[in-house]
């Protein structure tokens, strides 16, 4: 089964990252009036604000969180911090965050299927990425009690490995998964394929961060 563990975690990264970043472009330099949040707050805005920050600060802290613990060498933080209290600290804040963003995208997919005035002005890839995302935010938290059954940081250090052999380029990057556990791997897997939807979907949004806004002029509004 090498070959499988070779081709989801070794090759499918690589066409996933191609993907995201070639569509996501395409996308931009063709259909930008497609590149918006399709907010439906103004359709129904009750509840929205509560599922929608629980969801968003959710799953901020969840990729920072991600792209810290998996990309910064053992090496660095290893004179701070023990893998295995490196490893504790992550189910903590991952978990609080998690259960945040599960809560909110529960909220959100229950507003989006429920509402009937959002549901209509909706599409099916709004309701399948909410479905992905909530399946994907399940996972990661049933990833939970596993880790807790080795506090040690073995497997957080293997995963690790597997990220950073990827940015690397190394070409046995995929041999780090061998030994972990299904759970680990589905959430992996799961986590390529939202790279793949990514510019297919309202998800574009993110590239869009409003950094101008913080020095933009500030708007003069007179009353008449």
């Amino acid at each position: 089964m090498s070959y499988l563990n070779d081709l989801f975690f070794g090759v499918y990264p690589y066409i996933a990252g191609a993907i995201f970043i070639i569509a996501s472009w395409i996308r931009y330099d063709r259909e930008q009036f497609t590149w918006r949040a399709s907010s439906s707050q103004m359709l129904s805005s009750k509840g929205f604000r509560r599922a929608s920050n629980l969801f968003h600060v959710g799953v901020l802290v969840i990729f920072f969180g991600h792209l810290v613990g998996l990309l910064t060498p053992h090496a660095l933080y290893a004179p701070f911090i023990s893998a295995g209290n490196k490893q504790l600290l992550a189910i903590i804040v991952g978990g609080l965050a998690g259960v945040a963003c599960w809560t909110g995208a529960l909220l959100l997919l229950k507003r989006r299927l429920g509402d009937a005035r959002v549901r209509a002005t909706g599409t099916k890839a709004d309701i399948f990425i909410l479905v992905l995302l909530f399946v994907q935010v399940s996972l990661g938290l049933l990833t939970i009690p596993f880790a807790l059954g080795h506090l040690d940081g073995g497997v957080m250090l293997l995963l690790a490995d597997w990220a950073q052999g990827l940015v690397t380029l190394q070409a046995d990057a995929a041999t780090h998964l061998l030994g972990v556990g299904l759970v680990y791997k589905l959430h992996i897997f799961i986590g390529l394929t939202m790279f793949v939807v990514f510019p297919f979907t309202r998800m574009v949004h993110i590239w869009s961060v409003p950094v101008k806004y913080f020095a933009r002029n500030y708007q003069i509004v007179r009353q008449r």
